[in-house]
């Protein structure tokens, strides 16, 4: 059986992540985020000669999946509360780390518009967590540790760069589209470790695991 990857898009503070996580942990596969950024961000200040060395190490070493394993974590909340700016060049390494780790192994990828990069592969699962606004809030509140208001504006801020960001890479395709996606799942209606057990069983379904 050959490589299998899972997209993961998600309304901030629907679990998306979490749900994520579990599903990797429980395959026994990686799960990406914001490791992909970090290495994007390190190649991007390269100059085109020294990327082209680094690039054919990082390949010769077991492919950039290898190489992100030694980068830190991130954090379990990230929020975005800056406005979108776009940088396609940055935006280009990503999906080049993105199309690497589609081929060299298993694994979940969080955010980043995966869905859309590896979209028409059929070893590619694409899934999108939401949830009604009042479960988003309490989940944001305990995870944060902050006040209604400051959960409220934070949800609304970064759903928003996500949105802009997913438009802006898509050519005008929109985040919450249903179509862009195999499954989309309601985590209040479904429950978190639910989501997990759906996910698998339509892994199986498509024969990936």
């Amino acid at each position: 059986m050959g490589n299998y990857v899972v997209t993961f898009a998600r309304g901030f503070g629907s679990g998306g992540k979490e749900i994520a996580s579990r599903l990797a942990k429980e395959l026994g596969i990686h799960c990406y985020e914001n490791r992909i950024l970090t290495l994007a961000s390190q190649l991007s200040g390269l100059n085109e000669q020294l990327f082209k060395e680094v690039n054919e190490k990082i390949r010769s070493n077991g492919g950039f999946a290898s190489f992100m394993r030694g980068l830190p974590r991130a954090r379990h909340y990230i929020a975005r509360n800056e406005k979108f700016v776009s940088d396609d060049s940055l935006f280009q390494y990503q999906k080049q780390i993105i199309e690497n780790l589609a081929e060299t192994e298993s694994c979940v990828i969080v955010g980043k518009c995966a869905d859309w990069i590896l979209r028409g592969r059929e070893n590619v699962v694409s899934i999108y967590i939401e949830a009604p606004r009042a479960f988003c809030l309490e989940r944001t509140i305990k995870n944060m540790g902050v006040t209604k208001e400051v959960a409220a504006a934070t949800i609304a801020h970064t759903d928003k760069y996500r949105a802009d960001y997913y438009a802006h890479y898509t050519h005008g395709n929109y985040w919450t589209n249903p179509v862009n996606y195999d499954m989309t799942l309601n985590s209040e209606r479904v429950g978190v470790e639910n989501c997990v057990k759906v996910i698998k069983n339509y892994l199986q379904i498509k024969g990936l695991i």
